[in-house]
């Protein structure tokens, strides 16, 4: 059992530096930090529960791009992006209800999306998992290269609170 317990702490502790990995340093990486474990809520849009699209409104809300409320709506944005050339910010689209666009996350490197799922609030997932895998459709890139620049790609200028450093 103590093995066990051992192997289970030792994953979580992989498992946080992963998602850690995947958020770097920038304005939308802050964002997106700051709202992970927000739990799901149909409909939500704020930070006392977002469903997926409310949640990929709300972070580009917070960085000057308004997006409709819709992950539907939001799949028909911007320029289509193939897998292999997702880039942070970029807007993933899963059929996780057989029919059509149900789902949406946020690109955020190293093969990983954050998004409000159902079961778990905002969370990061990896587009490698199978449920995911399966119901990937396509990705769409929302984001100008000046926002892109501004917002995702380079590091947060902005002070960290005292109390957040230590």
């Amino acid at each position: 059992m103590k093995k066990v317990s051992a192997l289970l702490i030792g994953l979580a502790l992989v498992l946080l530096f992963q998602v850690g990995s995947a958020l770097a340093d920038s304005k939308m990486d802050g964002v997106i930090s700051d709202v992970i474990g927000t739990p799901y809520r149909t409909a939500g849009t704020t930070t006392k529960g977002f469903d997926c699209s409310g949640f990929t409104m709300y972070v580009f809300d917070k960085l000057g791009v308004s997006i409709s409320h819709s992950s539907s709506a939001q799949s028909k944005l911007g320029k289509k992006v193939v897998k292999d050339d997702l880039i942070a910010g970029d807007l993933v689209f899963f059929n996780t209800n057989g029919r059509g666009i149900s789902h949406v996350g946020i690109y955020v490197g190293d093969g990983k999306f954050a998004h409000s799922s159902s079961s778990k609030g905002v969370t990061i997932s990896s587009l490698s998992d199978s449920y995911y895998v399966k119901r990937y459709v396509t990705a769409r890139r929302v984001m100008s290269p000046e926002t892109f620049e501004k917002y995702a790609d380079e590091p947060s200028d902005e002070l960290v609170d005292s109390e957040d450093a230590g």
